[in-house]
C-alpha cells in the first residue's frame, strides 16, 4: 500500500474528527449563547433552521467546486471557513446576529461535509475496499472530544467567545497542517459548461438521496426524541433519560467502526438491508417497552442498525461517476441533511394525535422501506471496492487490476509487470 494513500486516509480521519469537534463545541455552548443573546427556546429553534439551510447551500456549492478543482483544495479551505465561522456565535449579541452567525457556520459545515466525503471516496477507491464507515465514526469521536473540552472550559468559567475562538484557532491550525497528506485528484475533472449542456443528475443518485433522507430522518428522531421518550412515556429521571441517547450514540459509533468489515465481506447492500431491518426491530422494542432498561437497549440496537447505512449511501453516490463525485455526494448529503432536520418537525405534530411512543412507528416504516430498497447498492462494474466474474468460470488468479497511481507510474501505453 503506497505511503501517500495511507497518509491520505489518516488526513481524512483528521478532517472528519475536526468537523465533529467544531460542531460539538457549538452544541456544548448552545445554552450559554442562548442566555447571552436573550433568545428563547422557540426562537432558537427557528434560528437552528438557518444552520441547516446554510449547510444545504454549502453542500450544493462545494459539490461542483470539488469536481472542478479537487478535494485537496476544497477540503482545507472549507475546514478553515468552518473554523473561522465558529467564532461568530460566541460574538452574537441578539437574535439577528446569532441567525447570521449560524447561517455562515452552516455554509462552512456543508462545504466541509461534502468535500471531505468526496476525498473519502477517493481514498476508498485507492484501497479498493470499504473504508467509508470508519471515517464517519471519526466524526462521532470528534463530538466526544468536543464534549470533554467544552465541559472543561465551562468548568473553568470561560466565556463562549473565548472557548469558541480557541477552538477555531485550533481547527484552522489542524486544517492547514493536514493539507500535505491529502491526495491529488486521480481522475478527470468536470469542466464548466453551459447550463443547457450540463448532464442531469442520474435517477440512481436521486434514489440514493431519498434513501439518505429516510435514514437520516430516523437519526434525527433519535437525536431529538430518545431522551424525551424515556422521560415523558416511561417517567424516567432526567439523568436516566439521557442514557437513551447515550446508548444510541455509542452503539452508532461502535457500529461504524465495524461496518467496513461487514461491507467488505457481505456487500454494501447487505449492510443497508440488515442494518435498517435491525434498526426497525430496535426502535419497535423501545416504543413498545414499559421497562426502562429494555427501552435503552432498544435505542442502542436502533443506533447499531443505522450505523452503517448512511456511509454506504454516500460511498455509492461517490463511486457512481468518477468525474462527478462532489456533485453526486452533495445531492445525497443535502437531501439526507434535510431529512435529519425534518425529524423533529415530523414527530412533533404527530404527538398531538397519538402518544409519543406510537409516533416512532413512522421511522420504523422508513427503516423497512430502506431495507427493501437496498438492492440499489448492488455492486456496479465501475465500483472499485468489488470485483465480479462470470458465473461458472473458475478464478485463475488472485491478482487484481492495477490502481490508478500504479498506472501513472508506468510509461505511457504500458503497465508495469507484476502490478496486475
Amino acid at each position: 500500500m503506497p505511503d501517500r494513500l495511507r497518509a491520505g486516509r489518516l488526513a481524512t480521519f483528521v478532517y472528519f474528527a475536526l468537523n465533529g469537534f467544531l460542531l460539538g463545541m457549538w452544541i456544548v455552548h448552545i445554552p450559554s449563547i442562548e442566555a447571552r443573546t436573550g433568545v428563547g427556546h422557540a426562537v432558537l429553534g427557528w434560528l437552528l433552521l438557518l444552520l441547516g439551510a446554510g449547510a444545504v447551500a454549502g453542500m450544493q456549492i462545494a459539490g461542483p467546486l470539488t469536481d472542478r478543482v479537487g478535494a485537496r483544495v476544497v477540503v482545507p479551505l472549507s475546514a478553515v471557513l468552518c473554523s473561522a465561522a465558529l467564532i461568530l456565535p460566541g460574538l452574537a449579541a441578539d437574535a439577528w446576529t446569532l441567525g447570521a452567525a449560524l447561517l455562515v457556520l452552516g455554509v462552512g459545515n456543508g462545504c466541509l461535509d461534502v468535500a471531505m466525503n468526496a476525498h473519502a471516496v477517493q481514498v476508498e477507491r485507492g484501497y479498493r475496499r470499504p473504508v467509508m464507515s470508519a471515517f464517519h465514526a471519526a466524526f462521532s469521536v470528534g463530538g466526544v472530544l468536543a464534549a470533554l473540552a467544552g465541559a472543561r472550559t465551562l468548568d473553568r468559567g470561560w466565556s463562549p467567545a473565548s472557548a469558541l475562538a480557541w477552538s477555531a484557532f485550533l481547527g484552522a491550525a489542524v486544517a492547514v497542517l493536514a493539507v500535505p497528506a491529502l491526495l491529488r485528484p486521480d481522475g478527470p475533472r468536470r469542466q464548466d459548461a453551459p447550463a443547457r449542456e450540463r448532464p442531469r443528475t442520474p435517477r440512481r443518485i436521486w434514489m440514493l438521496a431519498v434513501l439518505a433522507l429516510m435514514v437520516m430522518l430516523c437519526e434525527g428522531v433519535a437525536n431529538d426524541w430518545s431522551a424525551l421518550h424515556l422521560s415523558r412515556v416511561l417517567d424516567a429521571s432526567a439523568s436516566t433519560a439521557a442514557l437513551a441517547y447515550g446508548a444510541f450514540a455509542a452503539a452508532m459509533t461502535a457500529g461504524r467502526l465495524l461496518a467496513d468489515r461487514a461491507a467488505a465481506r457481505f456487500g454494501p447492500a447487505a449492510v443497508l438491508r440488515y442494518g435498517a431491518a435491525t434498526a426497525a426491530l430496535g426502535l419497535t422494542a423501545a416504543a413498545l417497552s414499559a421497562w426502562v432498561p429494555l427501552a435503552v437497549a432498544g435505542w442502542a440496537v436502533f443506533g447499531a442498525g443505522l450505523s452503517g447505512c448512511v456511509p454506504q449511501l454516500f460511498s455509492a453516490a461517490g463511486h457512481h461517476d468518477q468525474g462527478a463525485v462532489g456533485a453526486n455526494v452533495s445531492r445525497v448529503a443535502g437531501l439526507g441533511y434535510l431529512g435529519m432536520l425534518a425529524g423533529p418537525g415530523v414527530i412533533g405534530p404527530l404527538t398531538h394525535a397519538m402518544p409519543l411512543n406510537l409516533t416512532f412507528f413512522l421511522p420504523v416504516a422508513l427503516c423497512l422501506i430502506a431495507a427493501s430498497a437496498a438492492g440499489i447498492l448492488r455492486t456496479a462494474p465501475a465500483d472499485p471496492r468489488h470485483r465480479t466474474r462470470r458465473p461458472g468460470r473458475p478464478r485463475t488468479s488472485k491478482a487484481v487490476p492495477p490502481r490508478l497511481d500504479d498506472v501513472e507510474d508506468s510509461p505511457p501505453g504500458r503497465v508495469t509487470r507484476g502490478r496486475w
